[in-house]
């Protein structure tokens, strides 16, 4: 199920290429987050030469982002378990309202035909 993006005016398609441009975005200032990060550990050893810190560097970035990527589809998995469980309440809910207004009806009906019934008698 998609969902409008924030901002989006109700009658605008929704855009992949956006979210693709979005996650493009996202994904690359992940990257240089974590390799800034990997540089400043670096320099806090100064006994590394200019290939053991770019080692370090490039397998810092690459654990960083392997964790960034779990932690994203475990919430991308949770928020679909959400979604999914808020649906079904929500179904519930509006059977249930559903099934009050029906019965509500029925019974107003039978007290409508006899205000009626009665009106008629009176009126004669």
């Amino acid at each position: 199920m998609r969902h409008r993006r924030p901002g989006a005016s109700i009658g605008e398609p929704h855009s992949g290429l956006a979210d693709e441009a979005e996650g493009y975005l996202l994904a690359h200032a992940q990257h240089d987050q974590a390799r800034c990060e990997a540089e400043d550990l670096c320099a806090l050893m100064p006994w590394l030469t200019t290939a053991q810190a770019e080692e370090v560097v490039g397998h810092y970035v690459r654990r960083r982002l392997d964790v960034t990527r779990q932690l994203l589809l475990a919430t991308a998995r949770r928020a679909d378990e959400l979604r999914q469980e808020y649906e079904a309440r929500y179904s519930d809910l509006r059977r249930a309202l559903l099934r009050r207004h029906a019965a509500v009806a029925c019974a107003l009906l039978p007290c409508a035909v006899g205000a009626g019934a009665l009106a008629g008698l009176f009126t004669r």
